[in-house]
């Protein structure tokens, strides 16, 4: 029998505890945590048992203890906490479970991306914090990039170096930006940073920093990328780069200020939130370097690292392989090799990013001997598309585990956190446990998700959505090549010479029968009806994307009829327009009823942080910029990027946008070529500064709740796909 609370209780039993406590309520008195024996360096590993209503969890640290607890609740309890649980759970006593021992596939589980800090959480507060690091916990997250704050250790540094409050908040831009700041892709855009943000995000940031540490977490800190501000630049050997349309400045490697400023950025980091000796760096994120000597980018990384470890003797630099993946027409097999083999082994961490899709360790020969992560991507902009190959994800991680150099953890890499949550815990549980086959597993994770209720009527209905949108092997899923008309740009470029091709499209989408799509929304749906007190946790939130998966679809083929009948008349078909219009309505209503699926409740966590008129502004800016043009009006080149189906987007900003080109669509059959093409775009663009000026309609009125909203819908579209289906 295993014993726990003694005398010499783990540091981290307190921490472990209050998560216990967050995640049970008052049953977690009868919950106790003892130290197992095993070095950090041999591997993670935990045993529980619960006997007479008390469960005994030892584990070697913080994170196994969490991760035995959620074991525990998983296989004895039959309940998960996810994104959308609702917490505590509804749970009065401890079953009896014999000794289970379980032990860490991998040393390390990492999290987050960049971007994530900027698509999923650029406004939250401690609550929202709090609940996700006790999700990182429970799902054996070990390695978490944290960059909330880092804003207050550049200000602190290029204070030193001699700039203005002015000058440096002017460089650093809008809140909502500051990620893609600190990975050197812009500066001074969307803002300037408020000064009430640099205050309250350091302390934000420490608290965040204080409670990951305490469960035993390493965090990833950023790091200099060579990026600096124009006043810096003009006084340096510096060159100027473009990313999306955006300039800023990179100093070169052999000016002695980037060694000074990157030490000078760690030690204020340090000063401020102290150190793992883990720090994130990219400095050629999506960038070609300034020189094209295949020897630069090595000296990119001496200099790089020589900053780091001026500042801490110890440091590690973790650093995202995605460039050789984006760029590989530059990226060599000769270039990257040079690039690693600048660095000592034991001094870099490489993210292999989106290895479920573009693996790079079998290219590159495990990185030359370098640590790794094999990490998962698949969403990009924080899109809500349910869409993901989840068969293919276990031999994926398999194989990779089986190289001859295989990675020393699993993460999770996602631009944006709260969608498809099936694939990111199938991903998570893998760092624990080896998935010998996807129908099983998804039995087990259906069970769970819903605590054990209307297991049969769910489980038929998971396996509905694993034959259609969750089994797109071999797609390469990107925003370019997957995405529906919904969030798209209206364009008249393909009328009428390319409705082939707009066809094409619409049934590459569609690799499935939709008839089995429609099957299991109707069936989570009847499950609603039954029992609508699911539907304030994740059924809730499953329902709402099984939805959107199966409206943009019908939107896809709604505007094809619409184009194709207009083409064979000459003008344009008004009741084909109006039908395709229409789905925008229907579908936002269902979006509205929850609030993580509308934009109001987005544009209010933005506003939660401004102290003044001022901060106002640029939070509100900031919000509605990033989900619909990205950057400015004038520029396509992220338009979109980020496409929500959001209430407030889908039946506000995209209907206003293709109402816009069903008005022109008459003169664009009649006289076709650049003139209504030139047109609409302009309109287009006055109704993104009008969206940037006034932000989304009012909510729709009068709605049911989701149970009856998703019966509404289903019945005036179900087998709306069928007869298009090949």
């Amino acid at each position: 029998m295993l014993s726990g609370d003694g005398e010499h209780a783990p540091l981290w039993a307190d921490t472990v505890r209050g998560l216990a406590h967050r995640v049970l309520g008052p049953v977690a008195e009868s919950v106790r945590f003892a130290a197992r024996d095993g070095a950090r360096g041999e591997g993670r590993g935990y045993a529980y048992e619960a006997k007479g209503g008390e469960l005994t969890v030892a584990a070697t640290d913080g994170v196994s203890a969490s991760v035995a607890l959620h074991h525990y609740l998983r296989e004895r309890c039959d309940m998960s906490v996810g994104w959308d649980t609702v917490l505590p759970l509804p749970l009065m006593s401890l079953p009896d479970a014999a000794l289970r021992q379980g032990s860490a596939r991998v040393q390390e589980g990492y999290y987050f991306n960049f971007c994530t800090f900027s698509y999923t959480m650029p406004y939250w507060d401690w609550a929202d914090w709090e609940r996700e690091i006790d999700w990182m916990a429970l799902h054996g997250i070990t390695m978490p990039l944290a960059i909330t704050g880092h804003e207050a250790a550049l200000h602190a540094a290029y204070s030193l170096l001699g700039l203005d409050d002015h000058q440096i908040r002017g460089f650093l831009g809008g809140p909502g930006y500051l990620p893609f700041q600190f990975m050197g892709c812009l500066d001074g855009f969307a803002g300037p940073l408020p000064s009430s943000w640099i205050d309250s995000h350091r302390e934000l940031g420490a608290r965040i920093l204080d409670r990951e540490r305490a469960f035993g977490m390493t965090p990833v800190l950023p790091a200099f990328t060579g990026h600096v501000p124009r006043e810096v630049a003009s006084t340096a050997r510096a060159g100027r780069r473009q990313w999306q349309g955006f300039e800023t400045w990179v100093l070169d490697p052999a000016d002695p200020l980037y060694e000074r400023i990157g030490a000078e950025i760690t030690r204020a980091q340090i000063k401020l939130f102290g150190t793992d000796h883990l720090y994130a760096a990219d400095p050629f994120i999506e960038m070609i370097p300034i020189d094209a000597d295949p020897a630069f980018p090595g000296a990119v990384a001496a200099a790089t690292l020589a900053g780091l470890r001026a500042a801490d003797p110890d440091a590690v630099w973790l650093m995202q392989a995605w460039p050789f993946s984006y760029q590989r027409d530059f990226w060599t097999e000769d270039r990257v090799t040079a690039f690693l083999e600048a660095i000592p082994d034991d001094r870099m961490l490489v993210a292999d990013l989106w290895a479920e899709h573009d693996p790079l360790w079998g290219r590159f020969e495990e990185f030359s001997g370098k640590p790794w992560l094999w990490c998962a991507l698949l969403n990009f902009g924080g899109r809500t598309d349910p869409i993901a190959d989840l068969p293919g994800v276990p031999a994926a991680i398999d194989a990779a585990l089986a190289a001859p150099s295989p990675p020393t953890g699993l993460g999770l890499s996602m631009e944006a956190t709260r969608n498809n949550a099936v694939f990111f815990e199938l991903v998570a549980d893998q760092i624990w446990n080896r998935i010998p086959g996807i129908g099983a597993w998804l039995d087990a994770f259906v069970t769970q998700r819903y605590g054990g209720r209307w297991t049969a009527e769910l489980r038929a209905a998971w396996h509905g959505l694993l034959e259609t949108v969750y089994d797109a092997r071999g797609r390469r899923i990107f925003p370019q090549e997957f995405e529906g008309v919904i969030t798209a740009n209206p364009s008249y470029a393909r009328i009428p010479d390319g409705v082939a091709e707009l066809r094409a499209e619409a049934s590459g989408a569609l690799w499935y029968d939709p008839a089995v799509l429609a099957q299991a929304w109707e069936r989570m749906i009847e499950v609603a009806e039954h029992d609508r007190g699911l539907l304030t946790g994740p059924l809730g939130h499953d329902l709402v994307e099984v939805a959107v998966a199966y409206m943009a679809r019908v939107a896809d083929r709604y505007h094809l009829d619409a184009v194709e009948r207009s083409v064979r008349r000459g003008t344009a078909s008004p009741p084909d327009v109006a039908r395709f219009l229409r789905v925008f309505d229907d579908l936002d209503r269902v979006l509205a009823c929850r609030r993580e699926f509308t934009f109001q409740h987005w544009e209010s966590k933005a506003l939660s942080w401004a102290d003044d008129p001022a901060d106002r502004d640029v939070l509100l800016d900031n919000a509605r910029r990033i989900i619909t043009v990205w950057g400015t009006v004038d520029s396509p080149l992220l338009d979109d990027y980020a496409g929500r189906h959001w209430s407030g987007l889908v039946g506000g900003y995209y209907r206003d946008r293709w109402a816009l080109w069903a008005d022109g669509l008459d003169r664009a059959l009649a006289t076709p070529g650049d003139g209504p093409e030139a047109d609409l775009w302009e309109r287009l663009r006055d109704r993104a500064e009008l969206f940037l000026r006034e932000g989304p309609p009012p909510a729709p009125q009068e709605l049911g709740d989701l149970a009856t909203e998703s019966r509404r819908l289903f019945t005036a579209y179900a087998g709306a796909l069928d007869a298009g289906h090949e």
